[in-house]
């Protein structure tokens, strides 16, 4: 397997809303084989609980490993992990755990996340200011800590949507581009998007 994209899902946000939709296909069309990553029994009530974010952490990563470790990832020439709301958080504590050097598309990272993002990481992030899940503006200040290229969508929630259907399609073409753009001209340094 010359090229990997895992597909980290939300809870609630599965590998075939918008944005794990259309970034999988980007993806496809690149040359990338796909893999769809679940997680089961995840904790209930998890939203503003940190003590339980944590635990669906740990357990959606536990199940991930399940799923990837067999895939020998370190064989491959090129790894792609596109990831949703607590999928950032296992995306980024699998590479890291197992020193995976795989490129990210974070949409809508989580505060726990950065506890594993290294200083310039090998990524691009999405948010949206009115994150009901993730405070915007602790995402923005880590992004801008760490290194990590940001893109934010005005008055969009967890979702990256806003109460306008139309506006949503028009922000859904803004994040693919740049997601297009940082899967298929395979860039380790996104800033000259």
């Amino acid at each position: 397997m010359a090229k990997i994209a895992a597909v980290f899902p939300g809870i609630g946000y599965h590998t075939d809303k918008p944005l794990l939709y259309y970034s999988k296909k980007i993806a496809l069309k690149q040359g990338y084989e796909i893999v769809n990553l679940t997680y089961t029994d995840l904790p209930h009530g998890i939203k503003g609980n940190a003590e339980k974010m944590r635990e669906a952490g740990l357990l959606a990563l536990k199940q991930v490993k399940e799923q990837l470790d067999p895939l020998n990832l370190a064989s491959c020439e090129d790894v792609l992990f596109l990831s949703k709301s607590i999928g950032t958080a296992v995306a980024q504590a699998y590479a890291k755990e197992r020193g995976i050097a795989a490129r990210q598309v974070l949409y809508t990272p989580v505060e726990q996340t950065f506890e594993y993002v290294e200083e310039n990481p090998v990524g691009i992030a999405f948010c949206g200011t009115k994150d009901q899940w993730a405070d915007p503006k602790k995402v923005m200040a880590k992004c801008r800590e760490k290194g990590l290229p940001l893109y934010v969508t005005e008055g969009a929630n967890h979702s990256l949507e806003t109460e306008d259907p139309l506006q949503d399609i028009k922000n859904l073409d803004v994040i693919m581009q740049h997601t297009y753009h940082y899967i298929a001209e395979n860039r380790r340094d996104p800033s000259d998007i």
